[in-house]
């Protein structure tokens, strides 16, 4: 399989996978951030969580992500892979691997990048706690999806 730079998939996500497409000879700092899932979520106790995304935007949308990192740091490298499907406590949901020549650099695009994700990528989870579900509507949470899933005019 070719590994791709921005990536949504339904498989587990392999860090050192990721950290190999930034990985460059002039780079004297690699970042990375890895989110995993938690247990303990505004005082619930969470048994799994389930990620769907709109496949198609949301590679799109993470490329924009990696475009906008490089528009401000030309000489970064940035790889984004999220998971979907069901995950369980402390499984990984999302790596970004980012490479720039100065450190400081890649700390602020790699916080930049996962900011950006629950801004504008189009992620939603299913919460699964002990006393019940809740689909988890944007990545900020700042709207919910009754459905599950965005309709049209959130996928525009």
């Amino acid at each position: 399989m070719t590994l791709q730079r921005y990536s949504i998939t339904d498989r587990p996500l392999d860090v050192t996978e990721v950290i190999s497409l930034v990985e460059d000879r002039n780079a004297g700092a690699i970042n990375t951030f890895i989110g995993t899932v938690r247990e303990m979520t505004k005082g619930k106790r969470t048994i799994y969580l389930k990620y769907d995304a709109y496949v198609p935007m949301a590679e799109k949308k993470l490329a924009q992500i990696g475009d906008e990192i490089t528009s401000r740091f030309p000489d970064a490298r940035v790889a984004i892979s999220h998971r979907t499907g069901e995950l369980a406590i402390s499984d990984i949901a999302v790596v970004i691997a980012v490479s720039t020549p100065h450190r400081a650099d890649s700390f602020e695009a790699c916080r930049y990048a996962i900011e950006r994700i629950k801004e504008i990528v189009p992620i939603w989870k299913k919460e699964h706690w002990e006393d019940g579900t809740e689909w988890i509507g944007d990545q900020r949470e700042t709207k919910a999806y009754p459905a599950g899933k965005p309709g049209k005019e959130d996928l525009s």
